[in-house]
Formats: C-alpha cells, sequence, structure tokens
C-alpha cells in the first residue's frame, strides 16, 4: 500500500455537468444529484505478486461479467464556482486473461487465469468558469481516490505451468492512491434544452499517470430534469509492491440529473 500526500488545484470530472448559462456572485446556490450507468470495458494489463495477464473485456460483455456496480455525481454551483463528488464502484468477475506472464515465463493461452477486479473511485472536485459564451469554458481539477481489490485464479494447466510465487494456484492483492488532475470541461448549447459537453484531464501522483476524456449530450426534458448520455474513457498506470494496473476502461455512459 502507498501513502501519497498530493496538494493541487482540485477541480471536477464533468461527465455530468453543467447548466447553460453563468451565475452572478449573488445567485442562490444550485444543486444536482445524477445517478448514471458506465458500460465500461476493461483493456491492459493486470498484475499480483510478480505475475501479470493481459484482459480484454469489451463494454458488449459487461453484462456477462458485472456482478455489481453504482455511479452518482452531486454537484454545487454558485456564481462560477463549483463544487463536486463523484463515487464510483464496480466488479467485474472472471476476465479470462489473454496472455498471462511471470517467473514461469510467458502463456499466451485465453482462459489460462481468470481475474475478478473491483474497483472504487472517489472524486471531490472545485472548479472555476472561465468562459461564459458559446462554449462556457471551466477550468477543472481534482483529487481522485482509487481503491482496487484484484483475485487471480489459475484455469488452465500449461508447460510452462501458471502459478503464483510459493505454488499456489490462486492469490489476491489490494491497494489504493490518489491522484491530482486538471482539466477543461466545455458545454456548447446547441438546440432549445439540448447542450454538448466534452471534458479531458490528465494527472499523477499515485500513480504514473491518469487521464480521461468524455465528449456527451443533455438533454432536458422536463423543468429539472435531464436526461445525460455519451462515451466515457478512463486511464491509469500504476504498479506498486506486486500490484499492476495498467489499464483503459471505457464505454458509453446513461444518466438521469435531478436539479433542485
Amino acid at each position: 500500500m502507498r501513502d501519497t500526500t498530493v496538494f493541487a488545484i482540485i477541480a471536477g470530472l464533468g461527465v455530468t455537468l453543467g447548466q447553460g448559462g453563468a451565475a452572478a456572485e449573488t445567485d442562490p446556490w444550485q444543486y444536482e444529484i445524477t445517478p448514471y450507468f458506465l458500460a465500461a470495458g476493461l483493456d491492459g494489463e493486470v498484475g499480483v505478486r510478480g505475475v501479470t495477464a493481459d484482459i480484454d473485456v469489451p463494454f458488449s460483455d459487461v453484462w456477462d461479467s458485472l456482478d455489481a456496480g453504482f455511479m452518482g455525481l452531486f454537484t454545487a454551483h454558485k456564481g462560477p464556482w463549483f463544487f463536486g463528488l463523484e463515487a464510483v464502484y464496480f466488479r467485474l468477475e472472471d476476465e479470462g486473461a489473454k496472455t498471462v506472464t511471470g517467473p514461469f515465463g510467458q502463456v499466451s493461452v485465453t482462459g489460462a487465469l481468470d481475474v475478478t477486479t473491483s474497483m472504487s473511485i472517489y472524486q471531490g472536485s472545485v472548479g472555476y468558469r472561465l468562459l461564459d459564451n458559446r462554449p462556457t469554458l471551466d477550468l477543472i481539477g481534482a483529487l481522485r481516490y482509487t481503491k482496487l481489490e484484484v483475485d487471480a485464479d489459475v484455469r488452465i494447466t500449461t508447460v510452462p505451468a501458471v502459478v503464483f510465487p510459493g505454488g499456489s494456484s490462486s492469490e489476491d492483492g489490494s491497494d489504493n492512491w490518489t491522484d491530482a488532475v486538471i482539466g477543461l470541461h466545455a458545454l456548447l448549447p446547441v438546440a432549445k434544452n439540448w447542450s454538448l459537453l466534452g471534458y479531458a484531464d490528465i494527472g499523477a501522483g499515485g500513480s504514473d499517470l491518469t487521464y480521461q476524456f468524455i465528449a456527451g449530450a443533455n438533454w432536458e426534458f422536463s423543468d429539472g430534469f435531464k436526461a445525460k448520455a455519451g462515451y466515457r474513457y478512463m486511464y491509469w498506470d500504476y504498479e506498486n509492491d506486486g500490484v499492476v494496473w495498467d489499464i483503459a476502461a471505457s464505454g458509453p455512459y446513461l444518466g438521469l440529473g435531478i436539479s433542485f
């Protein structure tokens, strides 16, 4: 486990941010709660105790391996300032590895190792509006806390044999870390009650590198209610004490914004 202290300008995620107009400093607080679902496929490398596995779970297969999942975003706006908190949790079970590498060498047999991953992401955010025209533009950054748990089980005996150090056929590992990120969020009204959004951030800290981008659309179909849909891509490059998480999580999202 790695203890990391990061000091940065905090700013928010922006997947479901945003009312279109600027608010004066005297305007009242505006709040929004957005539960959403992210059909995130995984692609990259996961490792436990010196054994790494290449996994590829496209979002079309998420329903088969998704054991549990929850995503939600809370935002508060006042004048040009924004504050937000996002929580993401998902558990993907029995993801078959394409290639396994360890002390035994490299084995390229699909399903030689099954990997179950549980991931929690919590992000606190602060942002400031830089531009209040068409589009609006916000400077954003965040502290992104990630907690990871990995369980790996040998499913196929090969030559050389896939085993963990000590000869065990299963292992688990966990770690958590905090990254500071900074980015930009843009919102462009395109029609009555419709707007397009774009978001990108990049940072590091506990991980060597993390970044994401989001592209989507918001539709205010009723007063105080918005349908939100788009595509999200997140990446981490993390390694510590035998735990490896060099993974991209990407796929479509769908949410409902409730303002009050």
